[in-house]
């Protein structure tokens, strides 16, 4: 990983089942679904965000869970049912007219691929599949939904300079 791929990325883009979450989908006795994030991941965005990085959701499953989530984040792009995600990457690149260097991704699965190929950083939690990492420019210490969404966002962070400025409030006397 370079530095200057990091000090480019206007927009991270995330994957969900296994990235924002640990990848189980628990479903009560009527069929509700129910997932599992990390609160740690959660503030991460909302740093990375206060740096002028915009994040988004590319999943391939559908769920209310996943829209309640982004809501609660601020995260306006929202791509859900995409089994093909390269389809709404470069409409995402195309509305927001970025360029791939402009972009990071954090995917799991071999659905994830063909965008961790394109974007400018791509990034892998600890637990994903061994032939998913080979395609990652950084795999975090942490597995998917157990902070590595967090340190992602802190590298991002870090390397565009900003963390000072990110982090300033919290270590007011």
């Amino acid at each position: 990983m370079k530095n200057e791929q990091l000090q480019n990325i206007k927009l991270l883009l995330l994957d969900v089942d296994g990235v924002m979450t640990d990848g189980r989908i628990v479903y009560d006795a009527n069929g509700v679904e129910t997932k599992f994030f990390n609160v740690k991941d959660g503030h991460g965005i909302k740093m990375l965000q206060r740096a002028g990085v915009e994040v988004g959701i590319i999943s391939g499953r559908a769920s209310q869970v996943v829209t309640n989530r982004a809501a609660e984040l601020g995260i306006a792009i929202v791509y859900q049912k995409a089994l093909d995600k390269l389809a709404p990457y470069l409409e995402i690149l195309l509305d927001k007219g970025l360029k791939d260097e402009e972009v990071a991704f954090m995917g799991d699965d071999i659905i994830d691929i063909p965008v961790m190929r394109r974007v400018g950083f791509a990034a892998a939690p600890l637990d994903a599949i061994d032939y998913v990492s080979e395609h990652a420019d950084y795999v975090a210490r942490n597995r998917g939904g157990w902070g590595a969404v967090r340190e992602v966002c802190d590298l991002i962070i870090k390397g565009k300079g900003l963390w000072d400025e990110v982090t300033a409030r919290y270590y007011q006397e």
